[in-house]
């Protein structure tokens, strides 16, 4: 057995542990000195949970959903599917890790969409409209499951997972080396604001249209994974170059906006494993992934125009 495959090996088996056994880790709060918005006055953020997410409010994301919270948006749940009259009733909609039945207790292919195709047409009508769109999408088969609703914006999913060949762990993403781009968002728009470098958790990489920003971008070191079910690869699992794909980008859309990431563990805080390992934002590598977050929500938001 190569050295390759039995590095993934050895993050199959540590991943699939924590999968198991990830609780929110409810004592994760980062300073806010200065508030978007008074208490409960800020815009109101959906979070998806009609499409059998691996991420909700009260869930995994419990520790996102609290941070928004404290900087004074509404977060609601969001439950069933989208129509023009409920989204409207929202400034944001935040989804995380959507899945289709059929995939919710197993993780190989086919992946078909988690969303039909009216379903689709209304987020695209919405956004168009001026509504605002944070798709997270992970690894396979979260990245299948949203690839037509990512498609309808011109963003490419791989449905895959982008791993580093060097060394297991987060892949840091730096602005003194590019794979962290300078822009509106990375920067901010408040002293403090600005983001030097994330951590994210094993996800996806995709490709994005010309009119769209980058925020993460791969480097060489990293390679694309395309099993047939998740976190199973062997010497027949195909593989690509993951250079030049991308973790994180945005674009505006008609008169909305849309911000689309392929992992969604960086924005989370979660205690996992029996020895309740920090993985999200709550870890020591990823002390400024809060600020990424916040940064996203205040520019979907409309806040830096």
């Amino acid at each position: 057995m190569n050295k390759s495959l039995t590095l993934l090996l050895i993050l199959q088996t540590l991943v699939l542990t924590l999968y198991a056994q990830q609780i929110a880790d409810t004592t994760y709060m980062p300073a806010l000195p200065n508030p978007a918005y008074s208490q409960g006055r800020g815009s109101v953020v959906f979070i998806d949970e009609g499409h059998f997410n691996f991420h909700t409010k009260e869930g995994r994301y419990k520790s996102f959903a609290s941070l928004l919270e404290r900087d004074g948006y509404v977060v609601k749940e969001y439950a069933g599917v989208f129509s023009k009259e409920s989204l409207e009733k929202g400034k944001i909609l935040v989804i995380s890790n959507a899945l289709n039945e059929m995939n919710e207790h197993n993780w190989f292919l086919p992946t078909p969409s988690a969303f039909t195709p009216d379903e689709i047409k209304v987020v695209k009508r919405w956004v168009q409209s001026g509504g605002s769109l944070f798709l997270i999408a992970d690894h396979m088969p979260l990245a299948g499951a949203a690839a037509e609703l990512a498609a309808a914006f011109q963003f490419e999913f791989t449905n895959g997972f982008v791993l580093d060949t060097l060394q297991n762990g987060p892949a840091i993403f730096k602005r003194h080396d590019g794979t962290l781009a300078d822009n509106k968002i990375t920067n901010g728009n408040r002293t403090g604001d600005r983001v030097e470098e994330v951590a994210t958790f094993t996800g996806q990489g995709f490709k994005i249209p010309n009119d769209a920003t980058p925020i993460l971008t791969f480097s060489n070191r990293y390679v694309n994974f395309l099993p047939d079910t998740a976190w199973v690869f062997d010497n027949h699992t195909q593989r690509l170059p993951a250079e030049g794909l991308t973790q994180g980008a945005f674009k505006k859309y008609g008169k909305g906006r849309l911000v689309v990431f392929g992992e969604a563990a960086m924005f989370s805080a979660q205690l996992a494993g029996p020895e309740r390992r920090k993985m999200g934002m709550n870890a020591d590598v990823a002390s400024q992934n809060y600020k990424l977050l916040l940064n996203i929500i205040h520019w979907l938001d409309g806040q830096y125009d």
